[in-house]
């Protein structure tokens, strides 16, 4: 028995989980997931045909939407196949280095969501507090390399990642439990010291995902300031009324994710239905919920959606 457990094992594959206890209604819990997947790509995808048909969408706000919707679908694509493999056909293996670019994808997705998330606090920021120079600011040829430097920063945190993972050897059960990889949970199941590891992810995720919430809370208290020194109530209302669809996006976005990384950090004795249950609400209720917020109060936006479906 001691040889047995002395010796690493080099596992070929991991196996991914649904919700525990419930395997005897896999199916019809894939219904819910096939639902949510469905109007999440028509919602993101009608959104990037209407800014995109539309020039007079071609302003800062509405690119940075297609930015957002675009990332979202990233994510969608990178985590349903999995989900639904599960759920459907019982398909729970995944290989190794599968495994690593799924993590790769997702989590580099995530930070670059998160930036595009601080972009759009920017755009409310200089459009609310600095009305007069929006338009000398946020010109049109500075906003894709904006989002250039969003997605390098993304890859250039998240890419270390994967490399880590494959100098380790996985001797402990395979088993994961969700429905896709991440970082903090494949890397548990390594027999090699993991601290280094773990403070890069921990040190990752205060880099990005912490320091964007920092940047985006001090915009809107910026933002709360200037709008409680305008005189007329009215006006007050109207400008918040326009940060209202992206702190939807940002409370969806950041709350299910700060829960998680609390839970695989500290939460040792948590249920892991409430693992399961926040990973998926952190990666599958903004794409599907975004795009109807920013439908319904966005007006040019509804007014061209409105004008597609009824022609």
């Amino acid at each position: 028995m001691s040889a047995v457990n002395g010796t690493k094992f080099q596992f070929a594959v991991f196996l991914l989980s649904g919700l525990p206890g419930q395997e005897d209604i896999h199916l019809w819990i894939s219904i819910p997931f096939c639902f949510m997947y469905v109007i999440s790509i028509v919602g993101n995808s009608v959104i990037l045909f209407i800014i995109k048909t539309n020039p007079s969408l071609h302003e800062p706000m509405y690119i940075f939407l297609s930015m957002l919707a675009i990332t979202e679908l990233g994510i969608l694509i990178a985590t349903i196949p999995t989900i639904l493999g599960i759920y459907l056909f019982n398909s729970r293996e995944i290989s190794l280095n599968a495994c690593f670019a799924q993590l790769f994808f997702i989590h580099s997705l995530q930070c670059i969501e998160s930036a595009v998330l601080l972009l759009m606090a920017f755009d409310r920021f200089i459009a609310i507090c600095n009305p007069l120079r929006y338009a000398s600011i946020l010109t049109l040829p500075k906003i894709p390399k904006m989002g250039l430097v969003c997605v390098l920063r993304g890859i250039a945190v998240v890419f270390p990642l994967p490399l880590f993972l494959k100098q380790f050897q996985y001797c402990r059960a395979n088993v994961l439990s969700h429905s896709y990889c991440l970082f903090q949970e494949v890397m548990k199941m390594a027999c090699s010291d993991i601290s280094v590891n773990s403070t890069y992810g921990l040190f990752a995720k205060l880099l990005t995902m912490g320091l964007d919430s920092l940047l985006i809370l001090l915009s809107y208290i910026m933002i709360l300031k200037t709008v409680l020194s305008i005189a007329s109530f009215k006006e007050c209302l109207r400008a918040l009324n326009t940060c209202i669809s992206h702190l939807c996006a940002v409370l969806l976005f950041y709350t299910p994710e700060l829960g998680l990384s609390v839970v695989h950090r500290f939460g040792k004795g948590s249920s892991p239905l409430l693992q399961i249950l926040l990973g998926y609400i952190s990666l599958l209720v903004p794409p599907l919920i975004n795009p109807i917020v920013y439908s319904l109060k966005s007006k040019h936006l509804r007014a061209r959606i409105l004008r597609v479906f009824i022609k």
